[in-house]
């Protein structure tokens, strides 16, 4: 593992109000920008294409602008806010960034390569903390702080695929955050995403705890993206244990809004399994999970527990366990996939994010 630390503390600071950032505009918003600054379209565009494609961090690297335009965008725009506090690299080459805000909040995000994938992934966080306050998640115990902006969401991928050199192009909404409780700004990231950052719909994907009004909503949007539900448990008292959210959306609401996004979408959704030993990990409720998905077009992807801390009391299941219950899953007739460990090292897996700046 190794810790590179660029800026010293988390906060910055007192925050000082910084001129506004462009990562965040659509093209038809740059073009209004350019246009009331005297340019043609055509400069929107060009600017567009550095922000979003070339995923620059600076002006003097927009070779193509003339130096005059570049003054005037500098001395009134930013091209993004976001601040690299520190960079970890897990010894699994698994990278977690820790960006400060210019409110002096944090947030991380996390690059992944998997060796049966050509291409890069990258873990993305929607709020400062969370408020689901799922029992066995890192971020939940911060608490929730604020939604991040549509910049603030867009430019953790452009800063990254800028920094690492790689070619990043599978976006997963699994960090910080319930991407749905953010949904007008999630949804203007992920169009921008797709539309100027050119990541392929089919190569995002949202996960959620479960806000069934936003499945709904979701489903309407009718985006070829893949929707990764957090279930964790197939009944509703150990699901409430768990997941607290589930007292207001429990399973006979949750249950229907996932047939109705698959009925709408035609796509396969992703159920994720958080396994706990001793709480949701029994062989009578991996048939329990079974029965609940039958008829639902999905897959079924088990977590085996990341530690968060001795104080919240959970462990992971033996192997043994894991693939048993794996195995009886798999029998009820749904694909069963155990997710492969990334960055546990450094406190950047599932469950594990906690703004933590990590120590040379």
């Amino acid at each position: 593992m190794s810790v590179q630390n660029l800026t010293p503390g988390l906060s910055g600071g007192i925050p000082v109000k910084a001129p506004k950032a462009l990562i965040g505009l659509t093209l038809d918003e740059l073009a209004s920008l350019t246009q009331a600054m005297g340019e043609p379209r055509f400069r929107a565009e060009q600017l567009h294409h550095w922000l979003y494609v070339k995923c620059v961090q600076d002006w003097e690297a927009m070779s193509n602008l003339s130096k005059t335009f570049r003054e005037k965008l500098s001395g009134q725009y930013r091209v993004g806010q976001l601040r690299l506090i520190t960079k970890q690299k897990s010894n699994d080459g698994t990278v977690k960034y820790l960006f400060g805000l210019d409110d002096g909040s944090v947030v991380e995000s996390v690059l992944m390569y998997f060796e049966d994938r050509d291409k890069y992934s990258i873990c993305i966080s929607s709020q400062v903390g969370c408020a689901v306050d799922c029992g066995f998640c890192a971020t939940g115990k911060l608490g929730f702080k604020r939604h991040l902006t549509v910049g603030e969401i867009v430019e953790q991928y452009l800063f990254v695929q800028h920094d690492s050199q790689e070619e990043v192009r599978n976006i997963v909404f699994m960090g910080q955050g319930e991407p749905l409780l953010n949904y007008d700004p999630l949804m203007k990231a992920i169009r921008i995403l797709n539309r100027s950052a050119e990541v392929g719909i089919r190569h995002i994907t949202v996960s959620t705890s479960g806000i069934v009004p936003r499945i709904m909503d979701l489903a309407n949007e009718q985006l070829q993206l893949t929707l990764a539900i957090s279930l964790h448990a197939a009944d509703n008292a150990t699901r409430e244990k768990i997941m607290p959210l589930n007292k207001k959306w429990p399973l006979e609401q949750l249950m229907p809004s996932l047939f109705h996004y698959v009925r709408t979408t035609n796509r396969r959704l992703t159920i994720e399994y958080v396994l706990l030993a001793g709480v949701n990990d029994s062989e009578s409720q991996a048939r329990q999970l079974g029965n609940l998905l039958k008829g639902l077009k999905c897959n079924v992807n088990l977590i085996p527990y990341n530690p968060i801390g001795d104080d919240y009391g959970y462990q992971r299941p033996s192997r043994e366990v894991i693939h048993r219950f794996a195995n009886i899953v798999s029998d009820s007739g749904k694909k069963v996939t155990i997710r492969v460990e990334r960055g546990v090292d450094i406190a950047a897996a599932c469950g594990q994010l906690a703004n933590q700046a990590g120590k040379t």
